[in-house]
């Protein structure tokens, strides 16, 4: 079974004080690129989501963001230091009178209000409570996104197999033109020998001799039966359950390699169109494999 590397999973979890809230997407990536954009709260959990991520994602271009709702916003509100903005306050206006400077209140009051220590944010940090909902809202949505990915490789597997059996198909086309490929060779040489030089000028042992030589050079019985092994080797492993997209390019690759050899070495009309075929198939495949994991 195969897995797409576009996946998305959402996941909750909340108790009367917080909702934790954690969502996965993924795009097709060679590699594991993960960017996570979390609240200070959980900043401490960066370096287990990280690696969570990458023992179960494996691969892909990959986005985590986790947000955090408080039902009370204003038990989280930043302090004011009443005792010292009064402080402040008073010694800037006393400092203004001094300096026979004309100032307002309101300006006065925003000048203290931006002094040290008068607006202090208390330091964000979740509690053990908060940390097992992170916990599991991050696995709820992992779940879901694995389930996404589940499913959309059930989607390219369908149609990775229907394309491989069109190839198979088409090398059966080959395998019944192919009858008459070989004594239409003949006939062909042997017709221009005749207006070249003459069939009673022609040596007919050494015609035979090199005719051999020549079609043994032009049979594609092996790269029938590559190609053929090839395919059957794609399905199996789509099948398998550490089917992979690495794995499975490998051997489109291998099946490219047949394919193009069947063409050169074909010297038919028919075969070479049917050829042509194939390679439209197998190049839908190499797009389709880009998304698999």
């Amino acid at each position: 079974m195969i897995k797409s590397m576009t996946g998305y999973g959402l996941g909750a979890a909340q108790n009367a004080q917080v909702k934790y809230t954690v969502e996965l997407k993924s795009l097709n990536s060679k590699f594991l690129e993960l960017n996570l954009r979390l609240p200070k709260t959980v900043a401490d959990k960066e370096l287990w989501l990280r690696s969570a991520c990458t023992k179960q994602i494996e691969r892909g271009k990959v986005n985590l963001t986790v947000n955090v709702e408080y039902v009370d916003p204003s038990a989280h509100a930043a302090q004011i230091n009443e005792a010292l903005l009064n402080t402040y306050y008073q010694q800037l206006k006393q400092l203004a009178a001094n300096a026979a400077v004309e100032v307002a209140d309101q300006d006065l009051f925003k000048q203290a209000l931006a002094m040290p220590e008068v607006v202090k944010q208390e330091e964000e940090s979740g509690n053990e409570e908060e940390g097992a909902l992170l916990t599991e809202a991050f696995e709820k949505a992992l779940n879901a996104f694995d389930t996404f990915r589940k499913d959309e490789g059930a989607v390219l597997q369908h149609d990775l197999e229907t394309r491989i059996k069109s190839i198979l198909a088409l090398l059966t086309e080959v395998e019944a033109k192919e009858t008459d490929r070989i004594p239409l060779i003949r006939e062909r040489l042997s017709q221009y020998l005749d207006k070249a030089v003459g069939r009673e000028q022609v040596d007919m042992n050494r015609f035979e001799q090199e005719l051999i030589y020549y079609i043994d050079k032009l049979d594609i019985t092996e790269e029938k039966v590559r190609l053929r092994s090839h395919c059957h080797y794609f399905i199996k492993a789509l099948a398998s359950e550490d089917g992979n997209g690495k794995k499975l390019g490998f051997i489109s690759q291998e099946i490219g390699r047949e394919i193009n050899t069947l063409g050169s070495k074909a010297n038919h009309a028919e075969i070479q169109q049917t050829v042509i075929r194939m390679k439209e198939e197998l190049e839908k495949i190499k797009e389709q494999l880009l998304n698999v994991l």
